[in-house]
């Protein structure tokens, strides 16, 4: 059988639906996308309540490490963002690379046997 003429029925011995795995991958990196925006949007606030709270004077009595503190707070939350990022398009790539590999060693397998 050649290359180009593809069974009509799935092999049975493939244990998952690869078009189920390439919808799953882009969940993971639309969610990936929108996690993103959310944890962007989040840091915008807090930075606008940071900035509007030193404006009205919010921040007069307090000491340095509070001051430190408010701060690292605000700026840890995008890079929390990024992180969830980076990870669900790492595993959108991943499941790509498994049914990849999954089809090439079938290939393989059929030209060795042949």
């Amino acid at each position: 059988m050649s290359e180009e003429n593809k069974p009509t029925t799935p092999f049975l011995g493939t244990y998952f639906d690869p078009d189920l795995i390439f919808r799953l991958s882009n969940v993971s990196k639309v969610l990936g996308w929108v996690i993103l925006v959310v944890y962007g949007l989040d840091f915008l606030v807090s930075l606008t309540v940071m900035i509007l709270q030193i404006a009205r004077g919010f921040w007069v009595s307090m000491g340095f490490t509070d001051y430190v503190s408010y701060i690292l707070m605000t700026l840890e939350r995008p890079f929390r963002g990024m992180v969830y990022f980076v990870l669900l398009l790492g595993i959108s790539e991943v499941l790509k690379v498994f049914v990849e590999i999954e089809g090439n060693t079938r290939r393989a397998a059929r030209k060795q046997v042949k």
